[in-house]
């Protein structure tokens, strides 16, 4: 396929209805970018090479520009010195230049509208490159997301929650057996010092409150 037809196909291309129909878009759009990238490069080569063409154009058409201007000088020199034989002669060299001018002006003017129609060329590639270098990024951070969201489904799907709370509640149990292995040791024991003279005092406590009880009791009657 040549360059042009290969263009033509790039920058008429509808990315949307291409990554629709692609199978795998991350890999479309690569691709893309890759025959975009490849295009690019070629249109810019020969942009460089219509470019040299039309210096090396330009500067024979000086040359001959110049040349047609020397033997216009010799015809005239030649006519005042009564020899209008040289004259003709000088004026057929110089229309011969002028001719060659006329014919690379031809080229240059093809070559120009070449430039320009390169020149157009890269614009458009280029604004179809950076397009889709930009779904590029949007369709990876879509793919990377919906990965992830997928992890996230497939890792806490069917019972996997439920072994989970079920593995807590497993050790919360283990715990309470410890706890109540350390309660079963206090059981039994014997109290502190302290302890039993607190219970002397709640003692003494009671018995004076019933004591005094008692007497009220006692002057009721």
């Amino acid at each position: 396929m040549g360059i042009f037809s290969r263009f033509t196909d790039i920058v008429n291309a509808n990315l949307n209805a291409l990554l629709d129909k692609a199978e795998d878009p991350e890999k479309m759009v690569r691709l893309i970018i890759q025959e975009m990238e490849d295009t690019l490069v070629e249109v810019r080569s020969l942009s460089a090479k219509a470019l040299a063409e039309r210096k090396d154009l330009e500067r024979r058409i000086a040359k001959l520009a110049e040349k047609a201007n020397d033997w216009q000088a010799k015809a005239e020199l030649a006519l005042t010195k009564d020899r209008e034989d040289l004259a003709k002669g000088a004026l057929i060299e110089k229309s011969r230049a002028e001719e060659a001018m006329a014919g690379l002006q031809a080229e240059l003017t093809h070559v120009e509208e070449s430039i320009a129609k390169l020149s157009e060329e890269v614009t458009q590639l280029n604004e179809k490159l950076t397009d889709a270098r930009s779904r590029q990024k949007a369709i990876v951070l879509r793919k990377q997301s919906a990965q992830t969201r997928l992890d996230v489904r497939k890792r806490f799907d069917g019972g996997k929650v439920e072994d989970t709370m079920a593995k807590f509640e497993q050790y919360e149990r283990r715990i309470d057996d410890i706890e109540a292995q350390v309660e079963s040791y206090d059981i039994g024991k014997g109290k502190s010092l302290d302890a039993e003279f607190a219970a002397l005092a709640a003692d003494e406590k009671v018995n004076q409150e019933l004591d005094a009880l008692k007497a009220k009791m006692a002057k009721k009657k």
